[in-house]
């Protein structure tokens, strides 16, 4: 196998040794996906796309996009097996400067802002069971506890996030059979039909929207150095939780439509709770938001292993940056970069409606994705032999860059504001990478 060319400066300390297997990777990919998006994001889409069959297939499209991400960050991943994702892709194969700029995207966008959308949906549901437990409070606690467990103990907080992706799980395969046997079967085909909506702007924005939910299909990606035998585990991991997580989807998603008509549904951000309290009554409503909320906290664990490994990746590679590398214990996470992404997160929750950081954080990320698969491209013209292969390359690679290129499209022209949001994240992110380097160069010669 050809070496890939190291265009990014080499990590100045080693990274922990490999603790996680195929069961703690693909739940760590699940528990990153099953989240807040597919208990919020429906309510949201009826106004773009007010067709059944149409939020469906919505659905559908985006988790093929997924799939198709997944199998290109594979081949990715086994050919540089180390820690960071997209930093590490677009450090190595395109630009330093790039790498870094997703590396700040990741930490603003990719996980500090889902964190406090997780944390808030999670206060949201408990306090439809204890009223006197306000979002406001039970959702920094969530995002507190869950970062000291981690940076306590790695083991640990796999485990946890582990046991509680299981118990979600198994919820939303109960909520799915529920409506498939107590619900209207109608439901499925109200509203406006199917090509009425596809070919419109408000479809490929409803697909911006509903890449949030799938965010995280890539979290393996993020702790490959982690990863006991990443040529085996990384692939099966990515492509087998997205797959299983999109099937998830498709079926909540028919059951919520076959319990709950179109109208009901619209502007509400507990479509969960919703569909479980016409299915099971007020007291059922109320247990299947409690479960809900417990399952949440698997994904906030799950954004609180993966998001600190690529600040941790930055700061073994620029001097300026070291303190987000330090203070691992010999077991627990790195305790600094914990605390940033933690912070961010506290930060975020006294901002934007869940809708604007829905539009925000799925355009965002949707063009660094982007440009990680184009990447791809970059490590097969090298001659770069890795263990895994994308299957159907290059259409593989090519699909997910025509649908990424149709939501960012649409999404510009329907909501301009997502591109000043992310400009201006990037402008950040650059100045930043210009500041740090110019520190390593006075470094250098002092």
């Amino acid at each position: 196998m050809r070496p890939v060319a190291p265009s990014v400066p080499p990590p100045s300390a080693p990274g922990p040794p490999p603790r996680l297997g195929l069961g703690a990777t693909l739940s760590l990919v699940v528990a990153s996906m099953v989240g807040t998006g597919v208990f919020t994001t429906t309510g949201l889409l009826v106004d773009d796309i007010p067709s059944a069959p149409g939020l469906l297939l919505c659905w559908a499209v985006a988790g093929l996009a997924s799939l198709a991400g997944a199998l290109c960050y594979a081949e990715l991943g086994t050919a540089m097996p180390q820690s960071g994702g997209e930093y590490r892709f677009l450090s190595v194969l395109v630009h330093p400067a790039l790498g870094f700029l997703s590396a700040f995207v990741s930490l603003v966008v990719g996980f500090a802002a889902p964190l406090a959308a997780l944390a808030l949906a999670f206060g949201s549901y408990l306090a439809a069971v204890v009223p006197d437990v306000p979002a406001s409070v039970s959702a920094p606690v969530l995002v507190v506890g869950a970062s000291a467990l981690n940076a306590w103990r790695v083991s640990a907080g796999a485990r946890v996030h582990a046991g509680l992706t299981v118990l979600k799980v198994g919820a939303i395969i109960g909520l799915i059979g529920a409506g498939m046997a107590l619900g209207d079967p109608a439901g499925l085909d109200r509203g406006d039909s199917l090509s009425d909506v596809v070919a419109t702007p408000g479809f490929a924005l409803g697909l911006v929207y509903v890449s949030f939910s799938y965010t995280g299909w890539n979290a393996a990606a993020y702790v490959t150095g982690e990863v006991r035998d990443p040529a085996r585990t990384l692939p099966r991991a990515l492509v087998a939780g997205t797959a299983l997580t999109t099937v998830i989807y498709v079926a909540l998603n028919a059951a919520f439509l076959m319990a709950t008509p179109l109208d009901t549904l619209r502007g509400r951000e507990d479509v969960g709770h919703v569909a479980a309290t016409a299915l099971f009554g007020t007291m059922g409503g109320k247990l299947m938001s409690l479960i809900i909320a417990v399952g949440l906290v698997s994904t906030v664990g799950a954004l609180v292993v993966t998001g600190p490994r690529v600040y941790e990746a930055v700061g073994r590679s620029y001097p300026a940056l070291r303190l987000l590398a330090r203070r691992r214990g010999r077991e627990g996470g790195p305790a600094h970069a914990i605390a940033l992404q933690a912070s961010l997160a506290l930060v975020f929750m006294a901002g934007a409606s869940l809708r604007e950081l829905l539009g925000y954080i799925g355009f965002t990320l949707s063009v660094f994705s982007a440009l990680t698969v184009g990447s791809l491209f970059v490590l097969r013209r090298q001659g770069t032999v890795a263990p895994f292969r994308t299957w159907g390359y290059p259409f593989t690679p090519l699909v997910f860059l025509a649908l990424m290129g149709w939501m960012v499209g649409s999404a510009v022209w329907v909501t301009p504001w997502v591109l000043a949001g992310a400009a201006a994240t990037c402008v950040v992110g650059l100045v930043l990478h210009r500041l740090t380097t110019a520190m390593a160069r006075d470094v250098a010669r002092g």
